[in-house]
């Protein structure tokens, strides 16, 4: 288990070294100066105030200078302060924080639910086609489209939900489906084949031979066998929530970090993007983290490995 954290804390920091290097990369090649985004496109300062300023700011040292001076201070969990705004970046991001963390758990509660129910439901010679066909409808369509139709059916025409803001469980449920229901479509496609694949290996059969239901079969044995490649897939698709949640946020005027990642975009803000990025890496590394202390829990043989390995 040691050497298994040890790995797992080895493949974080790499992680969210690789993303912040490739953001302040990307960024710093952007023309512009960083200097006229602080001041507003409109002011008439004189070139020694504009020295001044990007001698308070660090923006005159080279740029492998400010590069490690970024590291640095990324390590002690300081992401900068906003041009824009001349606050913290971490303060920026936690007050629009709280609304995308609720976003993210319903859709995936959402898309955990119409997976396993996809799955299910789908293996049946009566409603598989309808499954498989609902599953492609929503994994082809786009995400911003499934939230403009949801709008129009469930709260311009039906008024079950409001239009837009974040006040109430109510506001939640659309912007939440329309997260899922892509994630949801991909994960029980995986599923029910692995479902199928499982059912065919020989531990199938011989609990059958025993006497086992089918559902017992399902619960008991086919799910944890199917459940790994899903897994696989939904860690990954869970990790990249933070960017699907920029278009719903918009889509249903929603505040959270997708309205703070477009205001710092076109405001050309450069700390909060590159904290955005830092924090969207962070969040994937524990996805993927807790998505391989999850592997060890559904395959008893992992755990085995390690130890025969260790001894």
């Amino acid at each position: 288990m040691f050497l298994f954290l040890a790995q797992s804390l080895g493949r974080f920091v790499l992680v969210i070294w690789g993303a912040a290097t490739a953001g302040f990369v990307a960024l710093r090649l952007i023309p512009g100066d960083p200097v006229d985004v602080m001041l507003g496109v409109q002011a008439r300062v004189s070139e020694s105030v504009r020295a001044q300023i990007r001698l308070e700011w660090g923006l005159d040292e080279p740029l492998i200078t400010q590069y490690f001076l970024y590291l640095g201070r990324l390590i002690h969990g300081d992401l900068g302060v906003s041009y824009q705004l001349r606050t913290p970046v971490v303060d920026v991001l936690a007050q629009q924080a709280l609304p995308t963390l609720q976003l993210a758990a319903g859709a995936i509660f959402l898309a955990t639910l119409f997976a396993l129910g996809g799955a299910l439901f789908g293996r049946g010679a009566r409603l598989k086609k309808a499954v498989s066909v609902a599953e492609l409808i929503v994994i082809s369509s786009p995400t911003y489209w499934i939230g403009l139709l949801l709008l129009a059916v469930f709260s311009l025409q039906l008024g079950w939900f409001p239009v837009t803001g974040a006040q109430g469980i109510s506001s939640l449920v659309l912007p939440s489906l329309t997260l899922a229901l892509p994630v949801a479509g991909i994960v029980s496609q995986v599923l029910r084949h692995g479902l199928d694949a499982a059912e065919g290996q020989p531990f199938a059969m011989t609990a059958r031979s025993r006497g086992v239901s089918p559902s017992g079969l399902v619960r008991r044995h086919s799910l944890r066998h199917a459940a790994m490649d899903a897994l696989t897939l939904g860690g990954y698709l869970v990790g990249s929530l933070l960017g699907g949640a920029v278009l719903v946020e918009t889509v249903f005027a929603r505040p959270g970090l997708g309205q703070v990642a477009i205001r710092a975009i076109v405001g050309r803000d450069f700390p909060v993007i590159l904290g955005i990025i830092v924090v969207g890496a962070v969040v994937f590394a524990l996805v993927n983290l807790a998505v391989d202390l999850s592997y060890r829990t559904l395959d008893p043989r992992l755990r085995r490995v390690s130890v025969e390995t260790r001894s």
